[in-house]
């Protein structure tokens, strides 16, 4: 049986109702198709206990704390402090999700960006990387993490990325990251892909944001780490490279930005 080559699912959200009781397998099901490594996301601190759990029972886990922008306003505005404490544990590696959503959630929008700063101001106090979400807020993102980029350096990824080609030249020029998801393996997606194909190589991770946007032959379904080998290899395609050169390269870059995770 030939090994599939390693991979990391930068972001997924294992706490998730969709995956109660199931863990065991589903992890198992990643390991074997060469996800070796998985990051669960908390998008509520109250529920950072649980998502800690999950990460401290499974070997090939880890785990980032934040308050979705989405969440904003249903939860309180968490401090710079309170991230630093949970930053501590050997198995926390990033600050967030964070970031912006005016599609959904307009009505909030000062008080997203105002969770969004203190977000940048843990991960600049950490050295740990920010994790993004940007759905229809690109002027407002680019010229906020511009502006706080130039307060103080930080290291970031514009988790599933979906935005413009200009906040993803935004992104880059700062030396961020961008993570391809499921949805740059749908056939509409092609400008999306093009935005990947114009970035450097090394600067591309790969995730599910499962239980969401699973990527064909799984398009509709529920998302699992483990289809991330498929987003894989849309990206080695973009990049008009072998999978196992792909892979390696975006192992090679999740390690140099979650520093914490090897």
């Amino acid at each position: 049986m030939i090994q599939p080559p390693s991979i990391t699912d930068s972001h997924c959200h294992l706490d998730f109702p969709d995956f109660e009781n199931k863990l065991d397998e589903i992890i198992a099901r990643a390991q074997q198709a060469g996800v070796q490594r998985m990051v669960t996301i908390c998008t509520r601190l109250r529920q950072e206990p649980n998502v800690r759990q999950i990460a401290e029972t499974y070997a090939p886990v880890f785990y980032a704390a934040g308050t979705h922008p989405m969440n904003a306003d249903k939860e309180p505005l968490v401090t710079v402090d309170e991230l630093i404490v949970l930053a501590a544990h050997p198995k926390f590696v990033a600050i967030g999700e964070t970031g912006l959503d005016y599609h959904y959630t307009l009505e909030s929008a000062e008080l997203q960006k105002q969770s969004l700063r203190i977000h940048i101001e843990a991960a600049q106090a950490t050295k740990l990387p920010l994790i993004i979400h940007a759905r229809g807020a690109d002027a407002d993102m680019t010229e906020l993490l511009q502006s706080e980029y130039k307060n103080a350096p930080y290291a970031c990824v514009m988790h599933c990325f979906s935005s413009s080609p200009e906040l993803g030249k935004a992104a880059l020029d700062l030396g961020f990251y961008l993570s391809m998801s499921g949805i740059a393996t749908f056939p509409k997606s092609q400008e999306v892909r093009d935005i990947f194909a114009s970035a450097p190589i090394d600067r591309i991770l790969v995730e599910t944001d499962a239980p969401y946007l699973a990527p064909p032959p799984y398009r509709g379904k529920r998302n699992e780490p483990a289809y991330s080998a498929f987003t894989a290899q849309v990206g080695a395609d973009v990049f008009g490279v072998s999978l196992e050169e792909f892979a390696a390269q975006t192992e090679a870059n999740f390690e140099r930005l979650f520093w914490k995770a090897t």
